[in-house]
C-alpha cells in the first residue's frame, strides 16, 4: 500500500487527533497549502480522486448524477463527474449556475468537463442510481432556498442513495444545523480533517458514513491551523487518567464529597457517590441530613457516610485538605440552603461539579460565580436557559459563550454532549447512546466527573473523559439499561483506556 498523501492512496482513515475544522480554518489551509506550492486545482484533483475512489469501493456501476455548486464544492463536483465517465460510470452533470460565471479553480474544473450540462430543471425528471452532492460546502452562510431548495426535496422523495462532497448541502459545517433544508446522505466524503457541523446534531445525521480523506496538504500548514475544537475521543484525555501502581494509596486518589438531599430523595445523589468510587476516587463520602444516613449507609459498605445536622458540619469537612472535590445537586432541592452551601464551597477552592438543583438555585448568579478553584456545570437544555437567559443561537457557540462567562467548565448535555473551557476549547461527542435518555444518567456522569477531579485530572479533560465513558457505557447496554448498571460499566470502560 502506498503512504497516505500519494496520488493513489485516497482516502485514507480518519486522523488521530480528533482535530475539528470549522470553515474558516479550511480557507486558510487552503491558502496556505496554495502558498507552500501546491496549485488549488491540484487540491480540487485530489479531492475529486477521493470521492472516486469511495463510491467505486462501496456502490456497484450504476447512472450517476453529479450536483455541481457556483464555489469550490462544485468545482469538486465538476472532477467527480470528470473521472466516473473516465471510469466508464454513466454520467450526468447538473450546474445550478451558469458555468460561465465560474471562477478559478472551479472554472478550470467545468472546463476539463467536456461534455454536456444540465440545468436544475431537468435534473427534477431524473431518477439515477446514485446523486453526488457537490451543490453547497462547509462554509455554507445562508438558508437553502428556490432551485437549490427544490432539488434537495426532490432528492429527499426519491430515497435514492446519495453521496456527499465535504458536507451534505444544506447542513452548516461551524454549527451542525439545517440550513433550510439539507440532504441526507448515504455517504460524506471530507477532506483533511473532519467539520464541526459533521459531528454536531443534527448535521451527524445527515452526513451517514464519513471518510476523512487526505489530499496531500503538509503537517507544516496543519500546524499553522490548530483549532481549538476536536472530538471528544479518548487521545483528548487518555494521557492524563490516573493509573494506580504499587506505590499508591487511597488518598493519592482523593476524597471525593457528595453533598446529599433528603431522606426522601437520595437516589440521585447515591448514584453520583457509586460512580465516584466506581471511577478511582480513593475515599468518597456523602454529608447528608441525619434521617436520610441509613439510607446512605446501606447503599454501599464502601461510602463514609456524615450526617449534617447543621451547616457547621460543611464547615468542618471542608477544614480537612483531603477532602478536596465536591458535587452539589443531585436531589439536593433548590433552597437558600442549597445556594448557601455552594457560596461556601466557591469559598473553600475546592473543585466542584454543579449538577441538578444546584444549577437552578445558582442561576441568578451565573455571570458572576466567585469561584477561585476547578468548577464543573453540567446542564442539560432547560437548565443551560435558567442559567444564561440572555445566551442564544447554536448549541456550540452558546456553550462556548457560557464557559467563557462563567470561568466555568461546562458540559452542556445531550445527543452531542459539547465540554466547552473558558479558555475556548470544545470537546464535541460523537458517540450516540440512547438509553442515557433515562432517570438518574446525569446523576451517574456527575459522579463520574466528581470521581476524575478527585483524582487530580484538569477539569477539562476529566470533564470530557466521564463524557465519553458514560457514553460508552450507555452504548454498550444498550435497550433495557437503568441507571444503576452504569457505574460498574463506566469502570470496565475505564479499564480499556
Amino acid at each position: 500500500m502506498q503512504p497516505c498523501g500519494s496520488r493513489r492512496s485516497f482516502p485514507c482513515p480518519a486522523p488521530a487527533d480528533g482535530v475539528l475544522l470549522a470553515p474558516e480554518d479550511v480557507a486558510r489551509l487552503d491558502r496556505l497549502a496554495i502558498e507552500a506550492g501546491t496549485p488549488g486545482s491540484v487540491l480540487m484533483e485530489r479531492a475529486g480522486t477521493a470521492v472516486l475512489r469511495a463510491i467505486q469501493a462501496r456502490f456497484a456501476r450504476r447512472p450517476v448524477v453529479v450536483l455541481c455548486g457556483p464555489g469550490n464544492n462544485g468545482g469538486d463536483g465538476w472532477v467527480v463527474a470528470r473521472l466516473l465517465q473516465q471510469a466508464g460510470w454513466p454520467v450526468e452533470a447538473v450546474s445550478l449556475v451558469d458555468p460561465a460565471s465560474l471562477r478559478g479553480d472551479a472554472a478550470l474544473a467545468f472546463a476539463a468537463w467536456q461534455a454536456p450540462w444540465l440545468p436544475v430543471e431537468a435534473a427534477l425528471e431524473r431518477r439515477p442510481g446514485l446523486w453526488v452532492d457537490g451543490l453547497f460546502g462547509a462554509g455554507l452562510a445562508r438558508d437553502v432556498t428556490g432551485r437549490a431548495a427544490r432539488l434537495i426535496e426532490h432528492i429527499l422523495a426519491q430515497g435514492t442513495p446519495v453521496v456527499a462532497i465535504d458536507i451534505p448541502s444544506g447542513i452548516d459545517g461551524t454549527t451542525g444545523l439545517v440550513r433550510g433544508c439539507a440532504l441526507r446522505a448515504a455517504l460524506t466524503v471530507t477532506f483533511v480533517r473532519k467539520k464541526p457541523g459533521l459531528v454536531l446534531l443534527p448535521g451527524r445525521l445527515h452526513a451517514g458514513e464519513v471518510v476523512v480523506a487526505d489530499i496531500g496538504i503538509g503537517a507544516g500548514e496543519l500546524d499553522q491551523v490548530a483549532g481549538t475544537v476536536r472530538i471528544n475521543q479518548p487521545s483528548l484525555w487518555r494521557h492524563l487518567l490516573p493509573r494506580r501502581d504499587a506505590l499508591s494509596h487511597k488518598y493519592r486518589f482523593g476524597h471525593a464529597v457528595v453533598v446529599g438531599g433528603p431522606a426522601a430523595a437520595t437516589g440521585a445523589a447515591r448514584l453520583t457517590a457509586v460512580t465516584a468510587l466506581r471511577i478511582g476516587a480513593g475515599v468518597v463520602s456523602v454529608a447528608c441530613d441525619p434521617d436520610a444516613l441509613p439510607l446512605y449507609a446501606g447503599e454501599s459498605a464502601d461510602l463514609i457516610t456524615v450526617p449534617m445536622a447543621d451547616e457547621s458540619v460543611l464547615d468542618r469537612l471542608l477544614a480537612d485538605e483531603r477532602r478536596n472535590a465536591v458535587a452539589i445537586g443531585p436531589a439536593a432541592g433548590v433552597t437558600d440552603r442549597t445556594r448557601a452551601r455552594i457560596l461556601r464551597l466557591f469559598e473553600s477552592g475546592r473543585r466542584l461539579v454543579l449538577d441538578a438543583d444546584a444549577l437552578t438555585a445558582i442561576a441568578p448568579c451565573t455571570g458572576r460565580l466567585p469561584a477561585q478553584g476547578d468548577v464543573v456545570l453540567t446542564p442539560h437544555e432547560g437548565e443551560f436557559h435558567r442559567l444564561f437567559p440572555d445566551l442564544t443561537g447554536p448549541r456550540v457557540e452558546r456553550a462556548r459563550l457560557a464557559a467563557a462567562i462563567s470561568g466555568a467548565v461546562l458540559v452542556l448535555k445531550g445527543g452531542d454532549t459539547i465540554v466547552a473551557a473558558p479558555d475556548g476549547r470544545l470537546a464535541i461527542l460523537d458517540l450516540a447512546a440512547p438509553a442515557l435518555a433515562t432517570a438518574g444518567a446525569g446523576d451517574v456522569l456527575a459522579g463520574a466527573i466528581l470521581g476524575l477531579l478527585a483524582q487530580h485530572m484538569p477539569a477539562f479533560e476529566a470533564a470530557a473523559a466521564a463524557v465519553r465513558l458514560h457514553a460508552e457505557a450507555g452504548a454498550a447496554l444498550g435497550p433495557g439499561m437503568i441507571s444503576a448498571d452504569l457505574p460498574r460499566t463506566i469502570a470496565g470502560r475505564l479499564a480499556l483506556h
